[in-house]
């Protein structure tokens, strides 16, 4: 691993931060980085600017299980806007149409709500980060070009009514990754017979991680002049991330194998899948794979 300068600090971990909205996850990501004073971070999963909410940053070998994070379902609070519809599919957007709101009752909002339930196609918006030819699909859209997407399967678990007070919306959803919120209002808002738009959105579960340990840049900032011992007690141990993977607790001699890279056969492996490779009397130390025959196999190993 990369050495630190000298005023850098070797730390591994992982901080829930709370974004602020007004910011970018990268944005975000760096301050804390600097408050830190950390020698390798990163972000797992952009929110966008005016999204605010769990942002899980990892630290040092944290880094290694980022994309596992990528990968898990999240879910939000979402606030919407009926009756308007934007470029963007959030208030940062310009306007496109303006439609009238008929008058709508609770029960109609949440049966059109659960008709998003379930495994479904979803078009990428144009303003997003993905690539087109080497180029982001915003920075087209910004140059008034638009270039048809493939729809991705996406699958929304629970999707709930919340409050609706004139021409705002709000709703809670629980998705799988890849879930574009914005797109999904768009479609609510058409089922509502008016379009809309998202005006404020927050994430609240990444994975095993929820919002009850999320902590605030501001709150970051007051703890750093207290010391950086007062800041790493914030950090949250790697193997959290993992928390419902199965954990393969093995002897020394299993785990020196492993390290070295070669499959080990154990009692009691799961079937398929990843599991949480942990060495007896000392932890944690990395993730494996069950292999077709039943072994265990070293995928990413943890050096702390």
């Amino acid at each position: 691993m990369k050495q630190c300068q000298p005023k850098g600090q070797n730390i591994h971990g992982v901080i829930l931060l709370d974004k602020p909205a007004g910011i970018s996850s990268n944005s975000a990501l760096q301050q804390v980085k600097q408050i830190y004073q950390a020698c390798k971070a990163g972000h797992t999963g952009s929110l966008d600017p005016i999204a605010t909410g769990l942002l899980p940053i990892c630290f040092g070998e944290a880094t290694k299980i980022s994309g596992f994070l990528l990968e898990a379902d999240k879910r939000y609070q979402v606030t919407c806007r009926l009756g308007i519809t934007t470029t963007t599919g959030d208030v940062s957007g310009e306007v496109v149409k303006v439609s009238a709101i008929k008058a709508l009752k609770a029960d109609e909002i949440v049966k059109t709500l659960a008709s998003f339930s379930g495994s479904q196609k979803q078009i990428p918006p144009m303003y997003s980060a993905l690539k087109y030819q080497g180029r982001r699909l915003y920075e087209l859209a910004r140059q008034g070009i638009e270039i048809e997407r493939e729809p991705r399967q996406v699958i929304i678990y629970n999707i709930k009514f919340i409050d609706l007070m004139n021409d705002k919306l709000e709703f809670e959803v629980f998705c799988s990754k890849g879930t574009y919120i914005r797109v999904l209002v768009e479609d609510i808002g058409w089922a509502l017979g008016c379009g809309a738009h998202v005006t404020a959105l927050r994430r609240t579960q990444s994975g095993c991680f929820d919002s009850s340990e999320m902590v605030s840049l501001k709150r970051l900032k007051e703890l750093a002049k207290a010391g950086i011992e007062q800041l790493n007690t914030l950090l949250l141990p790697l193997e959290r991330a993992l928390g419902d993977w199965p954990a393969i607790d093995l002897i020394a001699d299993l785990a020196h194998y492993l390290r070295q890279g070669r499959p080990v056969r154990v009692s009691q492996t799961p079937d398929k899948g990843w599991v949480r490779l942990i060495e007896r009397d000392k932890g944690f130390f990395g993730i494996g794979q069950v292999t077709e025959d039943g072994r265990i196999a070293p995928r990413r190993l943890i050096f702390t």
